[in-house]
């Protein structure tokens, strides 16, 4: 298999010849900055440098994907936030929430036309001419995520329990944003797009997953054209079986969740990616810390064995490409 065969079967929980291993989001270090010659914050903002440094996922980790969308900024930039887009060791982020009442939302009519939305498309389309056989992933923001962005974490979940009609609203208004932008990613190219959406555990009950973002799961995955791999940080075990019936292709999921447990939760329902550990395993552990997880990973029956989240950006180069070395062996 090619390897975005081999990513379109794992997500179809098909056989594949030998263990797929990708990322769903970044994988970008400075090592890795070093070793192209693209630099954040330029990779976040040049289409061209943003498509030379996800490219390293593939030419120098050996991933099967290349997953080009490196922050979580880029939507909130074209939503009207006022976003920092970092230094080469510091990722992006919101500095001012301009929302305060559930009626302030509003999402331009020409928003995939905002520079930051169309680095990310032209990036996409660079790396679908330049790399024909493998798997392109893109990625959007839930309604939840860019709520946060919007209103500030804090601010927004406490309307989650002062305001629940307001934060539906507010979901309602930003749902057509990931809809439009993920079927215009797979129009540049991509062959799968990451749903990042931060319900985690560690913030949010499982009733509140069920009772304001399952349904808008479900819709996204009947509207959007092609596979969405659903990325959530955290404990998720508690709504995994929720996940699991939205009709999204595939879980990206953290090491807060065994892989036994994870699919047991999610049974045959959906795909499965992760979840090997960042803050110990990938950034302080060893080679062989990094093989046992993937072995785990693989017994238990995870499709795509990848980083449970985007990688430190000091993360040894050597751990990053044990995880493929692990799985083919």
């Amino acid at each position: 298999m090619t390897p975005r065969e081999r990513i379109a079967a794992a997500l179809a929980r098909r056989p594949t010849d030998i263990p797929a291993v990708g990322n769903a989001v970044s994988v970008a270090t400075i090592p890795l900055m070093e070793a192209c010659g693209r630099f954040f914050p330029e990779a976040h903002l040049d289409a061209q440098a943003m498509s030379e440094l996800a490219a390293t996922g593939h030419e120098i980790l050996g991933y099967d994907t290349i997953a080009p969308v490196f922050s979580v900024q880029h939507e909130a930039d074209a939503l009207g936030c006022e976003v920092d887009w970092g230094r080469r060791d510091l990722m992006p982020e919101v500095t001012v929430n301009p929302c305060r009442e559930p009626g302030d939302v509003s999402v331009p009519a020409n928003v995939l036309a905002h520079p930051a939305i169309v680095v990310v498309l032209d990036a996409l389309a660079i790396l679908r001419e330049r790399y024909p056989d493998v798997a392109i992933i893109g990625k959007v923001f839930g309604p939840w995520t860019l709520a946060y962005h919007l209103y500030g974490v804090e601010r927004f979940l406490t309307m989650t329990l002062d305001d629940p009609d307001g934060v539906r609203q507010i979901l309602r208004e930003l749902l057509p944003l990931p809809a439009l932008f993920a079927a215009r990613q797979f129009q540049a190219g991509a062959d799968a797009v990451t749903l990042a959406d931060h319900a985690t555990g560690d913030l949010v009950a499982p009733e509140m997953y069920r009772d304001f973002l399952w349904r808008l799961h479900a819709e996204l995955a009947r509207e959007i054209p092609g596979p969405v791999i659903l990325h959530i940080c955290g404990d998720t075990l508690d709504r995994i079986a929720w996940i699991s019936r939205t009709g999204l292709a595939c879980f990206h999921f953290e090491s807060k969740v065994s892989a036994a447990k994870a699919r047991w939760a999610a049974g045959d329902r959906i795909a499965l990616m992760g979840n090997i550990n960042n803050p110990q395993t990938l950034l302080l552990g060893t080679v062989d810390d990094v093989a046992a997880e993937v072995e785990l990973a693989l017994r238990a029956g995870v499709e795509i064995v990848a980083p449970e989240c985007a990688v430190p950006l000091t993360t040894p180069t050597e751990n990053l490409q044990a995880i493929v070395a692990a799985a083919r062996q």
